[in-house]
């Protein structure tokens, strides 16, 4: 479609969707690069749209190094549409930017900067006006006929522009590596990767249909492989307002983090699903540290007694589940579900192989509906259930039909415990 660069150095890659208008004005920022068309390439991936794209593109193959590539409408499928592009991908770089957004003049160069030093790292962009669900009122019209660097210098000072993650980062001074989820916030409207880190993880998994959380997976998998995250405010881009259904993606998305959770089964990932489903993502990282303040202050508790005396109170042949088990294996007739948060506990508990476990709190698991008679409750859930409580007790009615409580939803570790607290029978 237009002439190919020997060596490129950054190719970036634009998923769309019958967003043609858009991706013109995407596409004529990126020929105002101020490092030259010559070193970077194009690929516009479609999703399977139907409208001017191609033409649009067209337009370009005279001004940039660009490709297209077309694959099938069978749903919002923008992780598969990006990994089509990163497979045609020259370059060592590869940049993802949504359609619809306007790189600043100086976008490329400071991704390509932000990647000279030898650390393996994903370089995550501004974006500024970047709040879908409360846009800046009146940045509309300066967007749509300014320059995007024009509408930074009038806008830039007012919060309502800000990205979204701009709240949640200033406190760490913009360093996604002092937070204890450093890749959460990889949203693929602006990030770039090394090809070779990208595929090593595996690129993003295609199984992922509809808007939301393929990003966060991939992130996900990049920090499991040793990739570190950094935000540059500098490499920023303007985000055009777009009509959304929020209510379906909000649909997807929940969807999507349920996947995600049964892909990587532990308790962050169950928060995150959690705050999802309540609608609030964005508080991830916050919930995750308690979770981990959490696991210190209780790595003392021992439940024995309370577990042996729910067990007792459940009557022979009981399938139980234990929702903080710590190290504790009970004796019981049939094999018991144990489930904590500590996964050095939990190991120990299992390590005689008579119980099955999982590593989690017990707000989302993998059991079956009614699959156990007793689930029991232990007072090392008690920090977690002033915020968990209604999700633990809603799993554990899902389960089984009784529920044994020897937490409080007050918070704190309650001792000498030699009884069931509570016992609730379920219908």
């Amino acid at each position: 479609m237009s002439r190919i660069i020997a060596t490129p150095q950054v190719t970036v890659v634009i998923p769309t969707y019958q967003r043609a208008p858009m991706i013109r004005r995407t596409l004529a920022e990126l020929v105002r690069q101020r490092i030259g068309v010559d070193r970077f390439e194009v690929i516009v991936a479609d999703d399977g749209g139907s409208d001017d794209t191609l033409a649009v593109v067209q337009e370009f193959a005279g001004s940039l190094h660009i490709r297209y590539i077309w694959q099938e409408d069978l749903g919002f499928r923008a992780g598969q549409a990006r990994n089509a592009g990163a497979r045609l991908a020259a370059a060592p770089l590869l940049v993802f930017l949504d359609s619809g957004t306007l790189p600043g003049p100086d976008f490329l160069g400071r991704h390509l900067a932000a990647h000279e030093r030898p650390v393996r790292k994903a370089v995550i962009g501004y974006a500024y006006g970047y709040n879908p669900e409360e846009p800046m009122e009146g940045a509309e019209g300066v967007i749509l006929s300014h320059p995007p660097e024009e509408t930074v210098r009038l806008f830039a000072g007012n919060p309502a522009f800000h990205d979204r993650r701009h709240a949640i980062l200033e406190p760490v001074d913009f360093d996604p590596e002092r937070r204890a989820l450093p890749w959460d916030l990889m949203w693929t409207i602006n990030v770039s990767i090394h090809a070779g880190d990208f595929w090593a993880a595996g690129g993003f998994d295609e199984s992922f249909v509809g808007w939301g959380a393929e990003d966060s997976e991939l992130a996900y998998r990049l920090h499991s492989t040793g990739l570190r995250f950094t935000f540059d405010r500098d490499a920023w881009v303007v985000e055009v307002p777009h009509e959304s259904d929020w209510e379906v993606q909000d649909a997807t998305y929940r969807v999507n983090m349920r996947q995600f959770l049964a892909k990587h089964r532990q308790p962050m990932m169950e928060i995150g699903e959690r705050l999802v489903f309540h609608g609030s993502g964005l508080e991830w990282n916050e919930h995750v540290e308690d979770l981990i303040a959490w696991t210190g202050k209780a790595r003392e508790t021992d439940v024995a007694k309370e577990v042996a005396a729910a067990v007792r109170d459940a009557g022979p042949g009981a399938r139980i589940a234990v929702f903080g088990c710590g190290s504790y294996s009970p004796d019981t007739a049939t094999p018991a579900v144990l489930c904590d948060f500590d996964a050095d506990l939990l190991d120990a508990a299992l390590v005689d192989g008579r119980h099955t476990g999982h590593h989690a709190i017990g707000i989302q698991t993998p059991l079956a509906d009614k699959s156990v008679d007793v689930v029991v409750l232990t007072s090392r859930l008690a920090g977690l259930r002033p915020r968990w409580d209604e999700d633990l007790l809603t799993e554990a009615a899902r389960i089984g039909h009784r529920i044994i409580e020897a937490s409080s939803p007050a918070g704190g570790i309650q001792s000498g415990l030699g009884a069931p607290k509570l016992s609730r029978v379920l219908t």
